[in-house]
């Protein structure tokens, strides 16, 4: 039997509709006719479609009628195999694709409407929503940013099993690349190894990137791009697959020392993990983020194994894609004045000594449940 034969169901109509139900109270309340969506994820989680981002386009969201989708006439047979949704508009690329949203709402009978713009996404420039603007005169505009944001954060048991098959890739692919990497291989078999594996194990090309990888004196660098080293006795490898499984993205970190660690190492390694399991177990409904966050922050500087701490302990995960690498909708640092919910996901990540440890991480009433598997550990 084929791995992709194990995959679940994709999102039945019922489920979408409750999406959209649920977006629809918000706009009820803020008085909203019809909403304009057009960042990537949005249009996905709405419409089940990832749209390009050559032109702009949009997903038109009436308040009591059923959304159109404003897409380029060479993704219609895209469009057609994975939305739930019919109604659709399309534009050739010798056209203004602003202009036939604009017209479409206008054809529609919403040019004079109370009219939803997404001021915080990546797809709506400065230049784009002033032209919307001046193409709608008659219309009210009404700014919609973060509602999306926030109401994607309580994950639905479907999405939450997405995230386990993401999750799952990352287990396989971190085992294929630790089962490569040694003495006297390039770093780059290493990353292949890890990618081909994910691949194989039915990672989708929603983010644009797969892995990061990084080793010996760049394995302090969680974000170092690749490079074209041969591993050397002493080396510490930093893996961190991002696969994403139908858009829905999970990430880990280990590192594997290439020859026998040093005590030293083995103590980092084993203080770093301790201290991450109990921030794991504060991960529970109602708990202040900021409590969480630092029991990781204030744990590692205790030790003396890091000086400081600039960076987040966490930050959200679930439906993910370009050109944000990672969604920091939600975020774990000392000002985070937000508390958790149940059905949240989480990248918990933590750094020290030129090695990293983190997991994907859903909130549940027991506490953080990994949904990556693997050996927490120093690996050799």
């Amino acid at each position: 039997m084929s791995q992709a034969s194990l995959f679940p169901p994709r999102f039945p109509a019922e489920e979408y509709r409750t999406r959209l139900a649920t977006l629809r109270k918000v706009m009820a309340d803020r008085n909203i006719d019809l909403l304009i969506v057009d960042q990537f994820e949005h249009i996905n989680y709405f419409a089940g479609y990832w749209s390009t981002a050559a032109m702009y386009h949009a997903l038109l969201i009436p308040l009591d009628n059923e959304p159109i989708a404003v897409i380029r006439t060479l993704d219609a047979t895209v469009f057609e195999e994975s939305s739930w949704l019919k109604d659709c508009v399309t534009f050739r690329d010798d056209q203004n694709s602003v202009r036939i949203v604009a017209e479409t709402i206008i054809t529609r009978g919403y040019g004079t409407s109370s009219i939803g713009l997404e001021l915080d996404s990546n797809f709506l420039t400065v230049n784009r929503a002033n032209e919307v603007r001046a193409l709608l005169p008659g219309a009210k505009f009404v700014d919609f940013s973060a509602v999306m944001w926030e109401m994607r954060q309580s994950k639905s048991p479907l999405e939450l099993t997405y995230l386990e098959v993401a999750a799952g890739i990352c287990d396989r692919a971190t085992a294929a690349a630790f089962d490569v990497a040694r003495a006297g291989v390039n770093e780059r078999e290493v990353f292949a190894a890890m990618t081909s594996e994910a691949w194989r194990s039915g990672a989708d090309s929603g983010l644009g990137l797969s892995a990061v990888m990084s080793s010996g004196p760049r394995s302090t660098m969680l974000h170092a791009s690749l490079g074209n080293r041969t591993l050397t006795e002493g080396d510490i490898v930093h893996v961190e697959p991002l696969p994403s499984f139908r858009g829905y993205s999970a990430r880990m970190q280990r590192p594997k020392s290439i020859g026998v660690p040093t005590d030293e190492q083995m103590r980092t390694a084993e203080t770093m993990i301790g201290i991450q399991n109990e921030q794991y177990r504060a991960m529970k409904p109602g708990e202040d983020a900021r409590q969480v966050d630092r029991i990781v922050r204030e744990g590692l500087l205790a030790t003396g194994l890091r000086d400081t701490y600039a960076n987040i302990t966490g930050y959200t995960l679930g439906l993910v894609s370009i050109p944000r690498i990672s969604d920091f909708t939600r975020v774990f640092h000392p000002g985070s004045a937000w508390k958790l919910q149940q059905n949240q996901t989480f990248h918990m990540y933590t750094s020290a000594g030129g090695m990293s440890f983190s997991e994907t991480i859903v909130v549940t009433h027991e506490g953080g449940k990994r949904l990556t598997k693997t050996d927490r550990r120093l690996f050799c």
